[in-house]
């Protein structure tokens, strides 16, 4: 057979459905981080920090991309260098773009190029340093996250997607995790848990008080997150295959019920549906059925879904304040109970509800849920598995803080915390004054009231107006 171009086009090992679907999925979980975490974070935060909790979002994505395809997709799919790293080396070249793409998986063998692989599994990457960023927004210095974000995605997220998907240690030994309930939610939960110890609170200010500027548009960043959710979850048997709907299903399911059980907390013991707590809800229903989205049946994905708005609404609600390092640590929306909580929750119930007969379809013989007869070890490989994610990064968290606060300040100065985005950015999300006012654009108002400058020990601040 001949073609007019060489390689050709279209190669005779290509599954153009296979492909649209990657690309598609890709492209759904890449909606997840822009727009829909960046309205997200932009809304849920108090008016001075809009412009720049969106900006972090922005950020975590484009240098993402450009380390992805130059050292970190083969550090997390490349030929083995450690049990839990593969070697790095640049993902771009010709012959490695149009070439056959492989996955370190025996039961896996794709029908489409490497560069759609590539993207895929960059939009995982990208979409897990902006949940991690989570955890800081309000106060965690901009150059410090600029530095921090390169740093994370080489030294933890490659090894956790190496050890547990590109055919390293964990992987091997059967733990189980369909689509990153381990690789990104619980190492970016437990990451920012850390980074949010090591750059320290925001102002008592804005620690009791810290309202959305935009609760509407927070509905609709959470909207795009759920629904991006479909390419997240529905991607990862990487074909257009049964499974992958059966994933999707499972997802929405997992998500309605989480959200359904979540808001009835509330109304039962506060009287009212909290809509940010709905939310959050969601959320935890999202990453819950993560690990096993595509492994479970029906009823399953419902139990998972009410589990997920059960359990971390107990740790969010009444555990987090009672602990004394809960409270201490300054999470600023939640990602310790929204991922870590709900995804060494997801992972634990995939290893004893995987069903067998969708397990083989993807995974050796030997995987599937304690609940069909795997035996007791399936649980105890899911324990283990979590346990070295969460360990791996309080090391990797801490150490990368401990490197960049020599050069640069986690922390934003007090000052610069009051006022907020035009001190981070010399820019505002809003360009709104009253009636007859000049308005100046190098000058930030923020007025507080007497008690709350004497507990922030300010003296003096640019911008500051003191409220008696």
């Amino acid at each position: 057979m001949s073609y007019l171009v060489d390689p050709p086009l279209v190669p005779e090992w290509l599954n153009k459905a296979d492909n649209g679907w990657q690309l598609a999925a890709a492209a759904l979980i890449s909606i997840q981080s822009m727009p829909g975490l960046i309205i997200l974070y932009g809304s849920i935060v108090k008016k001075k920090w809009a412009v720049n909790s969106a900006f972090m979002s922005l950020y975590a994505y484009a240098s993402c991309f450009i380390l992805w395809v130059l050292l970190a997709h083969n550090l997390a799919f490349g030929d083995k260098l450690l049990p839990f790293w593969g070697k790095a080396g640049m993902s771009i070249g010709r012959d490695y773009l149009t070439n056959r793409a492989k996955i370190p998986n025996d039961q896996m063998e794709p029908f489409y190029p490497m560069a759609t692989l590539v993207y895929f599994e960059f939009a995982y990457a990208a979409v897990t340093l902006i949940l991690l960023a989570g955890s800081v927004l309000g106060r965690m210095n901009i150059r410090a996250w600029m530095a921090f974000a390169p740093l994370w995605l080489l030294l933890s997220y490659t090894v956790g997607a190496f050890s547990l998907w590109g055919g390293g240690f964990l992987h091997q030994w059967g733990v189980i995790d369909y689509s990153g309930g381990y690789v990104i939610h619980v190492s970016s939960g437990t990451a920012g848990f850390v980074a949010a110890y090591w750059v320290g609170p925001r102002l008592k200010c804005d620690r009791d008080r810290f309202s959305p500027n935009n609760i509407l548009l927070m509905l609709a960043g959470a909207g795009l997150l759920w629904t991006g959710w479909t390419g997240f979850n529905g991607g990862s048997p990487y074909a257009a295959n049964i499974l992958a709907p059966i994933a999707v299903l499972n997802t929405h399911i997992a998500a309605a019920t989480s959200f359904l059980t979540w808001t009835c907390l509330d109304v039962f013991f506060f009287g009212k549906p909290s809509v940010i707590g709905a939310v959050q809800g969601m959320i935890t229903g999202l990453v819950c059925i993560t690990a096993g989205a595509g492994f479970v049946r029906g009823w399953s994905a419902i139990l998972m879904g009410v589990l997920a708005g059960t359990i971390p609404w107990f740790t969010m609600m009444v555990l987090h304040k009672k602990s004394t390092l809960l409270q201490k640590v300054d999470d600023t929306l939640a990602v310790f109970h929204t991922h870590t909580v709900a995804g060494v929750l997801g992972g634990i119930l995939t290893g004893f509800l995987a069903d067998k007969e969708l397990c083989n379809m993807m995974l050796p013989p030997t995987q599937y849920g304690t609940f069909y007869g795997a035996g007791i070890m399936q649980i105890v490989k899911q324990i283990v598995g979590a346990l070295f994610i969460i360990v791996w990064n309080i090391v990797v968290t801490t150490a990368i803080c401990f490197v960049i606060k020599y050069f640069i300040p986690l922390r934003m100065s007090d000052e610069q915390l009051l006022i907020g985005d035009d001190a981070a950015h010399g820019e505002e999300a809003y360009s709104l004054w009253g009636d007859g006012d000049k308005y100046d654009a190098t000058r930030q108002t923020t007025i507080i009231n007497a008690d709350e400058l004497q507990t922030s020990n300010i003296t003096a601040a640019r911008g500051v107006t003191i409220e008696l």
